[in-house]
């Protein structure tokens, strides 16, 4: 009987779908399979080993029914335990190395306090002032008093041992022995009383009335508080034109 139209080609088709599907058996006794169309071919089987008696030659094809029953290996995932580490040992302190810490840590402590206690302020006297004054004879004279009052530097207008002129030297001086005097050297002329015999603490007076003045050493010296520059002390009287007074 002649297959009609429609049999012979869609046994054509099929014909065709089993060749593209073969299954190829290797060497090795792998198989391969080639994807069949996924409306018609069947589920495909992992790789699978092909037992040594059921091996076929190379490149001859075969149904997968031919192949008999077959296991499928899918591997073992392997896990290894670890074992969880010890703690390491803690350090034991011998009685040696404790004594040696001491040791150690003791003149470390006692640096700390002694560098506490020698940062703590020290207790100062009070800064002597700047110009002290001289050290004055308690029982002594007019002389005595200006001897130890020389040195002063000469300052206008002042009356103390941070500085003298002419008249606050000799006005400070015998204020020391009670006598008290006006603060100009003319002032000072005016008050005093005149002498032609001088004696040593007598008053000398330059001019009239008086731009300058000091006290009568003897001996044609005198005590005095000269000018910008110079400092009191003992000096010759250079000049001839001089007046005495008695305070």
């Amino acid at each position: 009987m002649l297959n009609s139209p429609p049999r012979a080609a869609a046994r054509r088709k099929t014909d065709a779908v089993v060749r593209s599907g073969a299954v190829l058996a290797a060497a090795g006794g792998m198989v391969t399979a080639f994807g069949l169309p996924a409306a018609q071919a069947a589920p495909i089987a992992p790789v699978v080993s092909v037992p040594a008696a059921k091996k076929v030659a190379p490149a001859a094809l075969v149904s997968p029914a031919a192949l008999g029953p077959v296991k499928a290996s899918y591997g073992v995932i392997g896990v290894k335990a670890v074992a969880k580490p010890k703690p390491k040992p803690k350090p034991v302190v011998t009685a040696a190395v404790s004594a040696l810490t001491a040791s150690r840590t003791a003149p470390a402590a006692a640096s700390r306090t002694t560098t506490t206690r020698s940062s703590a302020p020290a207790t100062t006297n009070a800064p002597a002032p700047s110009n002290p004054e001289p050290t004055v004879p308690a029982n002594g004279g007019v002389l005595s008093i200006a001897a130890a009052l020389s040195g002063i530097p000469y300052v206008y207008g002042g009356s103390t041992p941070a500085g003298f002129d002419c008249s606050g030297f000799t006005m400070y001086i015998f204020a020391k022995v009670g006598v008290s005097l006006p603060r100009t050297a003319a002032a000072q002329q005016a008050a005093a009383t005149p002498v032609s015999n001088p004696q040593p603490g007598d008053l000398v007076f330059f001019g009239y009335p008086a731009y300058h003045m000091g006290i009568y050493a003897g001996n044609g010296m005198m005590y005095d508080s000269p000018r910008t520059g110079l400092s009191s002390g003992l000096r010759a009287i250079w000049s001839s034109s001089v007046t005495y007074g008695r305070p």
